[in-house]
């Protein structure tokens, strides 16, 4: 197991020491302070340290940037583990094909450095997933996704300190169980991610390939990978499956979160928050034929039809000693909902709060629960029990929140 060398550029690190409240670490900006605060800045640390706490048994928490975590006030009762191990380098590897480069990336290296390290380089295959916050090393516990990709598209495989084990082993990306803001990690797979390594095209060399068949030296432009979300093609001008630019469509993506606030901005407190606070639910096609018409329904990818071997067709078989098997019955099709959709038709409307809470909906965003500069992480879990329960109440749907809670339920 070996760091990647920096080549791309990375961020200064931070002066963090046992007294920094975690609310300093973390994007919406409430919790307390931790008994005692780690700092991992290499792969090998990283794996020390962790290892380290496993086994002295005491309660600890691993935090990359914070962006999907909320700390109650009163702090964590133990060790806090940072990861900051950074870097970014391509990899050999004979296996690939013409035009794909494989990249591995640090658990510990700021997520959108990364996105625009790729574009900059005409890397195409995470350009829709700029400006969302965090470290690498997270991406693939969430498996973070916006406009139309999501890092499973793209996810090679990842270095992992297995707690069971108590090695480091190498997971390719199918085995991570990879769904929708989900993986095997996130339903318990206990360890540690150390690096991922990414499969990206190089749209460089496709340009100038593009370039040297044109003929002359006109300059063809290194496009993103197809434009697969409507709302992002809508912004582009463009249709759903084309390409564009790979530089117009970072900065499209980027502006579509900054009006929802979804890009950090210290000056903005729509910014001041976890991201998306639920996961959008979903449901089967019966329970969401119940909502209003008005709902908005996504399908999910239909489940193929289970078998429980050949069916018997004749008499004569069972006579002949085969036995009987019956198709077993479809899965029933399940349908995505929009939580957003849900909030806002349960009544909770934007930059709506509780009286006297420091805490708010979103201006922009619905989907959003926001730190208006003096909340605490108590009023946060209040209006999310609040939504929660308005959304079910209306509907009979219970949301799920996205971010991890530390001392708060819902």
């Amino acid at each position: 197991m070996t760091d990647a060398t920096p080549s791309f550029p990375d961020i200064v690190p931070e002066p963090i020491g046992d007294g920094t409240p975690l609310a300093e670490l973390t994007t919406m900006r409430v919790g307390g302070r931790a008994e005692r605060i780690l700092v991992a800045r290499s792969g090998e640390d990283l794996v020390s340290r962790a290892l380290e706490l496993w086994e002295a048994g005491e309660p600890w928490l691993l935090l990359g940037g914070g962006s999907n975590t909320v700390v109650h006030d009163d702090g964590f009762p133990g060790t806090v583990l940072l990861v900051r191990n950074t870097g970014a380098a391509p990899i050999a590897d004979p296996d690939l094909a013409p035009g794909r480069i494989r990249l591995r990336v640090q658990a510990g290296h700021d997520w959108d450095h990364l996105v625009a390290a790729c574009v900059d380089r005409g890397w195409s295959g995470v350009e829709a997933l700029s400006g969302i916050p965090g470290l690498a090393g997270a991406a693939p516990v969430q498996n973070i996704g916006a406009y139309g990709q999501e890092l499973s598209d793209v996810l090679h495989s990842i270095e992992f300190l297995d707690r069971e084990l108590g090695e480091v082993r190498r997971i390719p990306a199918a085995e991570l169980g990879l769904g929708y803001r989900d993986s095997a990690i996130k339903q318990g797979m206990a360890g540690v991610v150390l690096s991922i390594d990414l499969l990206l095209a190089d749209g460089a060399a496709e340009s100038a390939g593009a370039r040297g068949d044109a003929g002359g030296d006109a300059e063809a432009p290194i496009l993103s990978a197809p434009v697969f979300y409507g709302q992002l093609a809508d912004a582009l001008g463009v249709t759903v499956g084309d390409r564009v630019p790979i530089r117009e469509l970072r900065s499209s993506v980027l502006r579509l979160r900054a009006s929802k606030g979804m890009v950090l901005d210290p000056e903005d407190h729509d910014s001041w928050s976890s991201g998306s606070f639920f996961t959008n639910p979903i449901v089967s096609e019966h329970f969401a034929r119940t909502l209003p018409e008005g709902a908005p329904r996504f399908p999910v990818q239909p489940a193929g039809r289970a078998e429980e071997g050949p069916a018997v067709t004749s008499f004569a078989e069972l006579a002949m000693g085969h036995p009987l098997r019956i198709p077993a019955p479809a899965p029933e099709r399940q349908v995505k909902l929009s939580a957003a959709w849900l909030i806002e038709h349960a009544g909770v409307r934007h930059g709506f709060r509780l009286p006297g809470s420091g805490a708010a909906i979103s201006d922009k965003h619905t989907l959003a629960i926001t730190n208006r500069g003096a909340a605490t992480a108590d009023d946060v879990a209040q209006l999310a029990r609040f939504v929660v329960q308005r959304v079910q109440q209306e509907f009979g749907v219970i949301l799920a929140p996205e971010p991890n809670l530390y001392g708060l339920e819902l």
